[in-house]
């Protein structure tokens, strides 16, 4: 699920006392231990597959009781936003990246219960990309257990680029090659669907470029650094790859069906254009891959089990077993296959499991199911330095800055030297605030 960053200036500081999960928390033989469970699982397949490990989890642990709160995603960061101002914060929450972090600046997750429940799962089986994400602004512990997730790069088709003499693009140099070659505007055919809107897509696929030659927005120190040379390289770069790609401000549709029909031979897209192209029967034709300039950078995203805050000792007990519970490679395969495809294996232990690997949409994919999931070790985003993951880079991209600075320089055809100083001051004032 793609979760957006969003301020909880409106959430009331919540104290210890917290009644979370609206459980009753009895210790007697007879009684037992309510905790509500929130997610987005709200489309009937997928309902499914959450009641059938609620049902066997329940089995096991006959004392515990899960509610469901299956929640739209559209408006599921305004209901923790709800649900935390009245005190009323589900126990367990599917949550992602960028709102965990948020949510552990209020205190609102239970970090020392994440610790235990990820020891339990063992820490070592999960991509070390997935935890980084995870990993709040001090580099202590984590803000949830990662579950799933998917992750961005180039997408290729095979016999198009073999057609041409090409292979695999490995450098920014081979990406730039294959997309003039194959670029004949005057038949609307084009070397790469590449994002230029302004909106997020644009953010998310510009950051692959500007990591890979180690340009981030913010210093080792969170210090804005932003406006310097290897950022203009990656701008500069950006601007000439946008030529030949098609024309206007291209989002999602338009870049996932350029290359779904055959009028780019690449895209940059997440690991949810796999679904389309198994259905297309063209599975064995498509190729991943993470140009380098000076390192690789997978852009990517990871839905996590979180515990809340302020929970008494029946109902964090029982918090813990239930996400121990969902951490089980068996139950996160379940999980990851509710989309398979699309939604990606954060444990080593999950892409290793004979029910994952038998999965009619990974098997169709062969070696590449597995090469896609290792890619979340490649996994940088913007804002995260080192160990440190700073919030205020919600801001930043909340504010649109560096969407409007991509479109500003391929659609709007101006000045990187302009744009990059006027996003800079943007930038400035946004962190002020």
């Amino acid at each position: 699920m793609k979760f957006n960053i969003l301020s909880l200036v409106v959430i009331l500081v919540l104290s210890i006392t917290l009644s979370a999960c609206g459980g009753n928390g009895k210790a007697g033989e007879d009684a037992k231990t309510t905790i509500e469970f929130m997610h987005s699982s709200v489309e009937q397949e997928r309902l499914a597959v959450i009641n059938s490990l609620v049902k066997k989890f329940e089995k096991d642990n006959p004392t515990i009781k899960i509610k469901q709160i299956p929640v739209q995603e559209g408006s599921y960061n305004t209901k923790i936003i709800t649900l935390a101002s009245a005190g009323k914060l589900p126990a367990v929450l599917e949550v992602g990246q960028d709102y965990a972090k948020v949510m552990d600046k209020e205190q609102l997750i239970d970090k020392e219960a994440i610790s235990n429940t990820l020891d339990k799962a063992g820490s070592q089986n999960f991509y070390d990309g997935a935890l980084k994400l995870l990993t709040p602004e001090d580099g202590k512990g984590h803000t949830g257990v990662p579950i799933s997730g998917w992750v961005q790069g180039i997408w290729f088709n095979k016999e198009m680029l073999a057609s041409k003499g090409f292979e695999e693009p490995k450098t920014w140099e081979d990406v730039m090659s294959i997309a003039k070659a194959f670029t004949d505007s005057g038949n609307k055919k084009y070397g790469i669907g590449l994002p230029t809107v302004e909106g997020g897509f644009s953010e998310q696929a510009f950051s692959q470029f500007a990591l890979s030659n180690n340009a981030n927005v913010l210093d080792g120190k969170g210090q804005l650094d932003f406006n310097k040379k290897a950022m203009k390289e990656a701008l500069t770069y950006y601007k000439k790859l946008a030529r030949y790609t098609m024309p206007g401000s291209n989002d999602t549709t338009e870049v996932k069906d350029a290359f779904m029909n055959g009028t780019t031979p690449m895209a940059v897209y997440s690991t949810y254009i796999l679904p389309s192209v198994y259905e297309e029967g063209d599975a064995g034709n498509i190729g991943f891959a993470i140009p380098e300039k000076k390192t690789k950078a997978v852009f990517g995203t990871v839905s996590a089990i979180t515990i809340s805050s302020g929970l008494d000792e029946a109902q964090k007990e029982a918090a813990q077993k239930f996400t121990t519970f969902l951490s089980k490679p068996e139950n996160m395969t379940e999980w990851v296959l509710m989309s398979p495809g699309g939604a990606q294996p954060v444990s080593k232990a999950v892409t290793e499991n004979a029910a994952y690997q038998a999965n009619e949409v990974v098997k169709a994919f062969g070696v590449l199911s597995t090469e896609i999931a290792a890619s979340f070790n490649d996994i940088q985003v913007f804002g995260l330095v080192g160990e440190k993951n700073y919030l205020k880079m919600g801001d930043i991209s909340s504010s649109g800055t560096i969407p409007k600075l991509v479109n500003d320089i391929t659609v709007g055809e101006k000045s990187v030297d302009i744009e990059l100083e006027n996003a800079e001051q943007k930038m400035k004032e946004v962190l002020k605030k």
